[in-house]
């Protein structure tokens, strides 16, 4: 029997119709996630960096109004933090325009204010991590469908084999494990990035919230 040809690429080409397709499947998902991996790298650090620069300003003993300003100007440089800053800076200005007298209400509409904003801008820095868990859950249980049906084809096929030996059943079974290795090969990168991102993105929040209630008590005091 002629030796057959058990590299990776090979046990690709020639595995059956259904095995390909899930590898496919497993190659695209592994892409997207690694997509989804840098550029959510790159956002959390940018977002780290915008926190920092804009706390280092804020509690530098500058003028809240000279802050708010400098925000509207620079929109498009304003990070999650400081985009926090100015919804509740503009509440309280604008209840304070309309000569409001009752000191909680304008608190509690720039609390208000602060904790909606806070919510969109957690929204966006945890956009695509549902995904990122999502390939790290259902990629080993693809691939092992794909090596499961591999290997059944390997093992129809010894039935027109009079004597079956491991030279007749090993390629079709290396071709089903393929399946597998690829389906680690796209879970393992996702798990290990969704469990980094949400770390980070919860020490992140930890911050905003923390900013919300000594910004509240700032403008408490001020309107006192």
């Amino acid at each position: 029997m002629p030796d057959q040809d058990l590299s990776i690429i090979s046990l690709v080409m020639h595995a059956s119709l259904l095995a390909q397709a899930v590898m496919g499947l497993l190659l695209l998902l592994s892409l997207l996630s690694w997509t989804h991996i840098f550029r959510k790298i790159f956002a959390i650090r940018r977002a780290r960096t915008q926190t920092e620069r804009f706390e280092r300003d804020f509690w530098s003993g500058g003028d809240l109004q000279a802050l708010y300003q400098s925000a509207l100007n620079n929109r498009h440089q304003t990070g999650s933090l400081e985009r926090i800053f100015e919804s509740g800076m503009r509440e309280y200005i604008k209840a304070s325009e309309k000569g409001l007298n009752d000191p909680h209400a304008i608190l509690d509409g720039a609390r208000r204010a602060m904790r909606a904003c806070y919510q969109r801008e957690m929204d966006a820095l945890e956009a695509n991590l549902p995904f990122l868990a999502s390939v790290g859950s259902v990629s080993p249980y693809i691939g092992l469908f794909g090596t499961v049906w591999g290997i059944m084809n390997a093992f129809r096929g010894l039935s027109n084999v009079q004597q079956a030996t491991l030279a007749n059943v090993a390629p079709g079974i290396a071709e089903a494990l393929v399946a597998t290795a690829i389906g680690l090969f796209a879970a393992i990168p996702a798990v290990v990035a969704y469990n980094r991102f949400a770390t980070d993105i919860d020490r992140l929040s930890i911050r905003f919230e923390s900013f919300i209630e000594e910004f509240s008590n700032i403008l408490q005091r001020q309107i006192h």
